[in-house]
């Protein structure tokens, strides 16, 4: 198949795309006007729409109404790696996570929506923890922002008979310094090992309002589970990041 046999949006589209990502079009660039685009293309407006589409859902641009289409700044990229967990096992000389570490910002630049309830864990909940269907469990959410932007997702749950009654579970106590892991350890509990299964995937409508992401940028979908003395005491099932603005960095030391 040659270029002329591709849709007519598409070709526009890569041509917008290639300008976009080689800098011809930098970050908060206005885009012309479909009626302009139209014009220069030589299409109809339905087919710049089209591209135009294409490109929102890919993250690359986006609408701001009464005022046009722009190209979106291009979000910083952040290394996950597992190492990022010492952060939290370590002392906090000053409050920090391991979130914070990997986004290279400070306390006050980060913030934490969060929302608590108890659930009985179902048969992937249970099964991740080893307890049986309908163990009671405090599953939280939580959306992390950098600098005011919405950056990671998650559902990381506990075990109720851990954690009822104890200020772990007030969410009034969030963010906590160092996390999940400094948490169970104020109640005598230290996580001695965390394992991490990595997908991915494209977003949830929800996930991609949320994180602000296009509906056609992937997402890293992790979930992770924190043993201490090999039973699992933390489940976060998912975890998740968009793919645009992350790396996943592994090390092994043969």
């Amino acid at each position: 198949m040659t270029d002329r046999d591709d849709p007519a949006y598409l070709r526009i589209a890569d041509h917008l795309r290639e300008q976009i990502v080689t800098g011809g079009l930098p970050p908060g660039t206005r885009l012309p006007s479909q009626r302009d685009l139209a014009a220069e293309h030589g299409v109809s407006q339905i087919v710049i729409r089209a591209a135009l589409t294409l490109l929102r859902t890919e993250g690359l641009i986006e609408s701001r109404h009464g005022s046009g289409t722009y190209v979106r700044q291009r979000p910083s990229v952040r290394r996950i790696s597992m190492d990022r967990y010492r952060v939290d096992a370590g002392p906090q000389d000053e409050p920090r996570t391991s979130f914070t570490f990997d986004q290279g910002i400070t306390w006050s630049q980060y913030r934490l929506d969060k929302a608590y309830r108890w659930i009985e864990a179902d048969e992937r909940l249970a099964g991740l923890f080893g307890v049986e269907v309908g163990t009671r469990v405090l599953e939280r959410r939580f959306v992390f922002y950098a600098k005011g932007a919405p950056s990671q997702m998650s559902r990381p749950c506990l075990l109720a008979a851990d954690v009822e009654g104890t200020p772990v579970a007030d969410p009034r106590y969030e963010p906590w310094p160092g996390g999940t892991i400094a948490q169970l350890r104020t109640l005598g509990i230290e996580v001695d090992e965390i394992e991490e299964e990595t997908a991915v995937r494209m977003p949830t409508p929800e996930e991609a309002a949320t994180l602000g992401i296009g509906g056609g940028v992937p997402v890293f979908s992790i979930t992770r589970l924190m043993r201490s003395r090999g039973r699992v005491v933390e489940v976060a099932d998912p975890i998740v990041i968009p793919g645009d603005r992350a790396v996943r960095v592994d090390r092994i030391t043969l």
